[in-house]
């Protein structure tokens, strides 16, 4: 293992460990439930933040895919499945392990899909769906796309608001918990909030590890030259449009992923997920660790979803994001945690003037 190729990866994961004992420590352990949420929210950034870095496709939709996974999820764990149980598709679930028993709200026992199949079932959905959007719009480039997606997010906004099989207004509720492996799951169970803030962070740590990878591959290399130069990248044979269509189509099954455990934590989903301002705030947080930034990413997102889900912006939180973006276009758009040249002006003063006598 190159361990200064990975030591990114590395520091991240010793600094998620000592936040956890540093704030259990102090009492705060309340904490840990914001904290877990803005790991969900940092992994819908990991996936935004290759697809704006690396291939230069602004994504204004990307709370859309984290809705579609989050409903299909909760609409699936919710519906009660008892009347179609002797059928022949009841019978074909029961006998691969797609069903469960559980209970309503008022504690009668009902009969509900297995958390795993619902899962993948998910991300079928936004595979298909994430591919038949990306095939025209990423035909488009600039503002043009980023009004594309907006339009994307938007049209999946109002039909979880519109449609009674997704809660309208209200949302779903009484998720069960995701049993990963006997003894682990994915619940807001107060008990539980240790372990569920580990799995969530290794989630993204396992997400950045591969997005990782994929940059450093030369299939990353491919996608460094669509971002510097579409036209020069397409002269030399590299596939742009698989290539876009491919990173497009990952981004959206990780904010898939992201919907998913969330709304098990929770135990629900509501409309609020699936706002333009979601979207807006992914893009934001990007912008603030830098485009192609991954690590400075995951930090800005930890930093900014945990003041956000504390509640320290009030209620001016959507205008706070909205003015960071802003902010960031128009002073750093580059970043602000990207890496830099610290060195002093004296210093490459002198090191000009060696280069010249030379």
């Amino acid at each position: 293992m190159n361990i200064k190729r990975h030591l990114p990866i590395l520091i991240i994961s010793f600094l998620v460990i000592i936040i956890q004992l540093a704030v259990t420590a102090a009492g705060k352990g309340f904490y840990l439930t914001q904290l877990t949420m803005s790991a969900y929210y940092t992994l819908v950034v990991v996936g935004l933040c290759l697809l704006m870095g690396y291939a230069g496709q602004i994504s204004l939709g990307h709370a859309g895919f984290f809705a579609i996974g989050a409903y299909v999820s909760a609409m699936l764990n919710t519906t009660d499945l008892s009347a179609m149980i002797h059928g022949t598709g009841g019978r074909l679930l029961v006998k691969i392990g797609g069903i469960m028993l559980s209970k309503d709200l008022y504690g009668t026992d009902i009969v509900r899909i297995n958390p795993w199949l619902s899962f993948a079932i998910a991300m079928i959905v936004t595979t298909i769906i994430a591919y038949l959007i990306g095939m025209p719009v990423l035909r488009l480039k600039g503002h043009y796309l980023a009004m594309a997606t907006l339009g994307f997010g938007s049209i999946i906004s109002k039909i979880i608001i519109g449609a009674k099989i997704f809660g309208g207004a209200d949302g779903i509720s009484n998720v069960p918990a995701f049993s990963l492996v006997p003894g682990l799951s994915v619940n807001g169970d107060m008990r539980a909030r240790i372990p569920n803030y580990y799995i969530a962070w290794f989630l993204v740590i396992l997400f950045a590890l591969l997005m990782h990878n994929l940059v450093n591959s030369r299939a990353g290399r491919a996608l460094r030259s669509i971002h510097g130069n579409e036209e020069a990248a397409a002269a030399m044979g590299v596939d742009t449009a698989r290539y876009k269509l491919s990173l497009f189509v990952i981004s959206a099954i990780i904010a898939s992923v992201a919907g998913v455990f969330l709304t098990h934590y929770n135990g629900g989903v509501g409309p609020s997920e699936a706002a333009i301002m979601k979207s807006v705030r992914y893009v934001a947080i990007v912008a603030v660790g830098g485009m192609a930034n991954l690590w400075g990413a995951i930090l800005a997102s930890m930093m900014l979803n945990f003041l956000s889900l504390r509640g320290y912006f009030g209620t001016y939180d959507d205008a706070v994001f909205g003015l960071i973006l802003v902010a960031m276009m128009l002073f750093a758009p580059q970043g602000v945690l990207v890496k830099r040249d610290w060195k002093f002006p004296l210093r490459r003063k002198k090191q000009t003037m060696l280069k010249t006598d030379h």
